[in-house]
C-alpha cells in the first residue's frame, strides 16, 4: 500500500528536478540566448528609430508643403469665381474643417460668396418604411406645390435631391453650362429670382419657395440648414467624410452621393465632391463616384483637410465654370488621376483702356526728322 511518505518523496524529486534544469537550463544556454536576444532587441531598436525618423521627415515635409500652399493661395486663388455663389451640401461626418477651410478660400480669395450650408441628416439615409413614407410625402406635397415633375424610376432621396437642388441653383448666365443649357434656368422659380439681380445674373436674396422646401425638410428631420442655402447659388460642393464601412457592407452615402452630384451638376455651373485624405480608399463614397458615369459631369478632390487640397477644390470649380473638363484630383494612392488641374486656371482679366505711351524727346525729333 502506498502511504504519505511515498507521495511526498514523488513531490520533492519533482522539484528537485525542476530545479536542477532551470539551473542546468540557464547555465549551459545562458550566453547564446542571451546573445540571440540581445542582437534581435537591437535590430529592432534601429528599424523603430529609422521608420520614427522617416514619419517625422515626411509629417515636417506636409507642414512646409501646406505652409505653402497656404502662402500661394491667396495669388494662385485670386478672383477664380468672382461673381459667383457657393452652397454648400454635407453628408453626415462631414468635416467641419473642410467646409472652413474651402469657404475661406472662395470668400477671401477667389471672390465667391457663400449662401450657406445644407448638412443631409443620417436620418435622410434612412431606408425604413416609416421614414421612406415621410420622404415620399414630403417629396409629393414640395413637388406639386413648386410645379416640378419628379424623375420616374429613382429612389425617394434621389427625387428629394432633385428637388433641392432645382430649387436652390442655378447656372450663371454667360457660363459654359449656361450656354450648354441655351442659357435656360433649371429652377422653377428663376424670374422672381432674377428679379433682385446681381453680378453674375442670378438673384442674391433668399427665394421664399427655396426657403419654405427647406423647411419642410428640416421640420420632417432630413436636414439641417446654416446661412441662407435658399439663396440661389451658382455653385455647389458636396463634402463627404469619404470613409469605408470596415466590415465591407454597402456604404448608404455611396450610393446617394452619386445621384446627389448628378442633380447638382444638372442644375449648377459647376459642382465638385470635396473629401478628406483620411480613411479614402476602395469603398469611399468618392471612389464610389470616380467609377461612375457622374465623374464625367463632376469633379472630385479627396486631400480637402489640407489646404493645397481646398485650393484645388476652388481650381476645379473654375475648370467647370470655364467648360473644361471635371477630374479627380488628390493623392495617387486613393484612385486620384491628377494633383491638381493642368494647367491651373487664371482669373479672366478684366477689360481696360490701353495705356498711353508719351514717345521719348529723342524719337520725336527723329519723327519730325
Amino acid at each position: 500500500m502506498i502511504d504519505f511518505r511515498y507521495h511526498l518523496v514523488s513531490i520533492v524529486a519533482v522539484f528537485l528536478a525542476l530545479a536542477i534544469g532551470i539551473v542546468l537550463g540557464s547555465t549551459e544556454l545562458q550566453g547564446p540566448t542571451y546573445n540571440l536576444l540581445n542582437q534581435t532587441t537591437g535590430k529592432l531598436q534601429t528599424e523603430l528609430d529609422q521608420v520614427t525618423g522617416e514619419r517625422d521627415s515626411a509629417q515636417a515635409q506636409a507642414s512646409l508643403g501646406d505652409s505653402y500652399a497656404q502662402a500661394v493661395e491667396p495669388v494662385v486663388l485670386h478672383d477664380l469665381l468672382a461673381g459667383q455663389r457657393l452652397v454648400f451640401i454635407t453628408e453626415p461626418g462631414a468635416s467641419a474643417a473642410v467646409v472652413a477651410g474651402i469657404s475661406a478660400a472662395a470668400t477671401q480669395y477667389a471672390g465667391a460668396t457663400v449662401t450657406g450650408q445644407i448638412a443631409l441628416q443620417p436620418r435622410f439615409f434612412d431606408t425604413s418604411d416609416t421614414t421612406q413614407d415621410y420622404l415620399n410625402q414630403t417629396n409629393l406635397v414640395l413637388a406639386q406645390s413648386d410645379g416640378i415633375t419628379l424623375e420616374s424610376g429613382t429612389t425617394y432621396q434621389q427625387q428629394a435631391a432633385q428637388i433641392i437642388a432645382s430649387e436652390i441653383l442655378n447656372k450663371a448666365p454667360g457660363s459654359a453650362g449656361s450656354q450648354a443649357a441655351g442659357g435656360a434656368s433649371a429652377s422653377p422659380s428663376a424670374s422672381a429670382q432674377a428679379s433682385t439681380g446681381s453680378a453674375t445674373g442670378v438673384g442674391t436674396g433668399p427665394d421664399t419657395t427655396a426657403a419654405t422646401m427647406l423647411t419642410a425638410y428640416a421640420n420632417t428631420g432630413f436636414l439641417t440648414t446654416a446661412g441662407q442655402p435658399s439663396a440661389p447659388a451658382t455653385l455647389a460642393v458636396i463634402v463627404t467624410p469619404q470613409t469605408a464601412p470596415a466590415d465591407g457592407t454597402a456604404d448608404p452615402l455611396d450610393q446617394m452621393l452619386v445621384p446627389l452630384a448628378e442633380e447638382l451638376a444638372a442644375n449648377s455651373s459647376a459642382t465638385v465632391v470635396a473629401g478628406s485624405s483620411a480613411g479614402s480608399g476602395p469603398g469611399s463614397p468618392i471612389a464610389v463616384l470616380r467609377s461612375s458615369n457622374a465623374a464625367s459631369q463632376v469633379s472630385t478632390v479627396d486631400d480637402a483637410d489640407f489646404v493645397s487640397g481646398q485650393t484645388v477644390v476652388i481650381q476645379a470649380l473654375a475648370v467647370l465654370l470655364d467648360g473644361g473638363k471635371a477630374g479627380s484630383y488628390g493623392m495617387p494612392g486613393n484612385g486620384a488621376s491628377t494633383v491638381a488641374p493642368s494647367p491651373a486656371p487664371t482669373a479672366s482679366p478684366s477689360p481696360s483702356a490701353s495705356p498711353s505711351v508719351t514717345p521719348s524727346p529723342a524719337v520725336t525729333k527723329k519723327a519730325k526728322k
